[in-house]
């Protein structure tokens, strides 16, 4: 008796997340068959050897006995209430342990608040290029990413007028990604403020993914957007997984802050949503006290001399040696977009570039378009490698290009 294939639900259709999709399966592939993958692809610091800080490690161990039962929804006591200290430190008034919420990392409560959310058709004001788990996460849950440009030749900043120009009736949120992920982009204060009048005036929530927030360079300024949002409901979200390099703890949280008066049924059902998943991983909880309380030794990883600052800067000079390459500088978090030029390379084309550079170059990187961009000629890097390995990486990649041109230059003859 023959039966039909199994078909995946029609909800996926336009969801994709290229960082773990193809490319990834093929470098597995090629690392059963023995060969040495320099993967660049994702940015998990544990996998370069960064170590989450001892004092939080030796938090968790100590409050192991603690972490057997399941906890409140929300998460522990301790870890929300440093999460507010944190917001209270930045300038942010309003907050108690009761608007903020723990979940098994960023990724989960992207998921979450955007399920309470949103109903059919429902519009998000998502950036483009952006972390992609956004745009999966609208569409996974009956909305509609709506992508507002930020365009290399502006350094991939967002204009607060183009933004606001594609607000419709159905728009319910802005998500703002700030550090930037994948450009490094850090928003200036005059943009951050010019998008929280956007979302005040049409009383849109704001959605602030800020997981980079202490990881910026060269005199960059991280701007709260919590400060600036006060006559709207605001959303920060952040977690132990980067600026403490504790991605598998998968600890996370989002705050509520400035106008929760209204937003009572909506947090009422973020939390009905919470219970249902039960709750958030205990043990890593209660190392959010002690991070976020303790020795901040990120300063000392994105100051000069300091391994991130160091990977940065080689990477900047590495694309200023290149006769193929271009970048705006990252002012934060841990990647670089990096862009080919076209007047250089005409046909160049990311999707392939990519796999032609983990066939036969054994280096994986993430296409520009896994970021839900309308160009094809960049790529995104992660800068946790130390020095010396990105330049072994832009070696090859420079190699690579070479090939292109010469492969290209023929087709032209031909």
């Amino acid at each position: 008796m023959s039966h039909p294939d199994i078909a995946p639900s029609d909800s996926l259709q336009n969801v994709r997340y290229e960082i773990r999709g193809r490319l990834a399966r093929r470098a597995h592939e090629l690392q059963r068959q023995g060969y040495e993958i320099i993967s660049l692809n994702i940015g998990n610091p544990g996998l370069f050897g960064f170590r989450t800080p001892e004092t939080m490690r030796l938090a968790m161990i100590g409050n192991l006995p603690e972490a057997e039962a399941y906890c409140h929804q929300k998460g522990i006591f301790p870890a929300r209430e440093a999460v507010v200290m944190q917001q209270q430190a930045r300038g942010v008034s309003g907050v108690s342990a009761e608007e903020v919420f723990i979940g098994n990392g960023v990724s989960e409560l992207i998921d979450l608040v955007l399920r309470a959310l949103l109903n059919d058709g429902d519009e998000v004001l998502v950036p483009s290029p952006d972390y992609p788990l956004w745009t999966a996460a609208v569409n996974l849950n009956r909305g509609r990413a709506v992508h507002y440009p930020c365009r290399p030749e502006a350094g991939f900043l967002p204009d607060p007028a183009e933004v606001e120009a594609l607000i419709t009736p159905r728009t319910r949120a802005l998500v703002v990604i700030n550090p930037n992920n994948p450009t490094g982009a850090v928003y200036p204060r005059a943009t951050l403020e010019a998008l929280a009048r956007v979302a005040e005036r049409h009383g849109l929530v704001v959605f602030s993914d800020e997981i980079y927030d202490q990881m910026v360079y060269a005199g960059a300024e991280f701007v709260p957007m919590a400060t600036l949002v006060h006559d709207t409901l605001c959303a920060t979200l952040s977690g132990l997984s980067k600026v403490y390099r504790a991605c598998g703890y998968r600890v996370g949280w989002v705050a509520f802050s400035g106008r929760t008066g209204n937003a009572s049924e909506y947090l009422s059902a973020l939390e009905l949503l919470s219970s249902l998943r039960l709750c958030a991983n205990v043990p890593g909880q209660w190392a959010v006290q002690t991070a976020l309380g303790g020795h901040q030794s990120i300063r000392e990883l994105v100051a000069p001399g300091g391994r991130l600052y160091e990977s940065r800067r080689a990477i900047i000079d590495m694309v200023a040696a290149s006769q193929y390459l271009q970048l705006a500088p990252p002012m934060g978090a841990m990647y670089a977009f990096v862009g080919v030029n076209r007047a250089v390379l005409p046909q160049f084309d990311d999707q392939q570039f990519a796999l032609e550079l983990l066939e036969r170059r054994h280096v994986l990187v993430a296409p520009g378009v896994s970021f839900n961009v309308p160009y094809q000629n960049h790529f995104r890097i992660t800068s946790l490698p130390d020095a010396a390995t990105l330049r072994v990486v832009f070696a090859r990649i420079e190699e690579q290009l070479a090939a292109s041109r010469v492969v290209n230059a023929g087709n032209v003859l031909k």
